[in-house]
């Protein structure tokens, strides 16, 4: 999350975006229960557990969505499971 805070700019204030030498790009979105959850609802996720390969398989799909910054789908990922519980 800290890589993101300092990586990621966005309108809202929340990620800072004062590290200008990494890209955006680069960052994997975090992978808990309940983003794990709501990535395999919404068939971005097949691997059952929530390990390595399946960050490897989460980062795949989003980055398919928005290779240039497919971290911006975290919040939503962990809202849906969080609140929602999706």
């Amino acid at each position: 999350m800290y890589l993101r805070w300092m990586i990621r700019q966005d309108k809202t204030g929340v990620d800072l975006g004062i590290w200008k030498t990494i890209s955006p790009s680069k960052l994997s979105c975090p992978l808990d229960v309940h983003s794990g959850n709501v990535a395999r609802k919404l068939g971005l996720l097949t691997r059952k557990q929530n390990d390595g390969k399946a960050l490897a398989e989460l980062d795949k799909s989003l980055r398919k969505l928005d290779a240039i910054d497919p971290v911006k789908y975290d919040f939503a990922l962990f809202g849906l499971g969080v609140f929602e519980g999706f």
